[in-house]
């Protein structure tokens, strides 16, 4: 199976993706050149990552009966120092609230999505240093 993206300059920095015929407007700040017309590209991966393991979770979740009311995942990358710069520490913040959620299975759904299913995940870890953390929401 492959995947193709288009990314269509603009103007300036800034670049329209077409992803699965959604459009998302990428640019950089003016302080490079920029308008400050969309996000920037490494902030993306970091999306991609949110919502890999984040629909992995809540998938897993379901086939466990657990409907939680209120599921986010957070991701906070720390990039390097030197060029080229990429998120060499990256971590990943589940929380999750609802009625009699039960931690060990939402630790159980969050490490297979990080062990075995995340795609993102895996080509990730091959550059940085990926952890998490699971916060049950009263």
């Amino acid at each position: 199976m492959k995947a193709r993206i288009e990314c269509t300059w603009k103007q300036d920095m800034t670049f329209e993706a077409d992803v699965n015929g959604f459009k998302i407007m990428l640019d950089a700040e003016p302080g490079v050149g920029g308008g400050n017309n969309g996000p920037r590209p490494k902030p993306l991966t970091l999306v991609s990552l949110a919502g890999c393991t984040g629909m992995d979770v809540i998938s897993i979740l379901k086939k466990m009966r657990i409907e939680p009311t209120y599921f986010n995942v957070s991701v906070e990358g720390e990039l390097t120092d030197e060029h080229p710069k990429y998120f060499h520490k990256i971590h990943i913040i589940y929380e999750i609230k609802g009625e009699n959620i039960d931690l060990e299975k939402v630790e159980k759904a969050v490490n297979l999505s990080q062990e075995r299913y995340c795609g993102v995940s895996a080509m990730l870890r091959a550059s940085s240093k990926l952890t998490h953390e699971i916060k049950l929401i009263d």
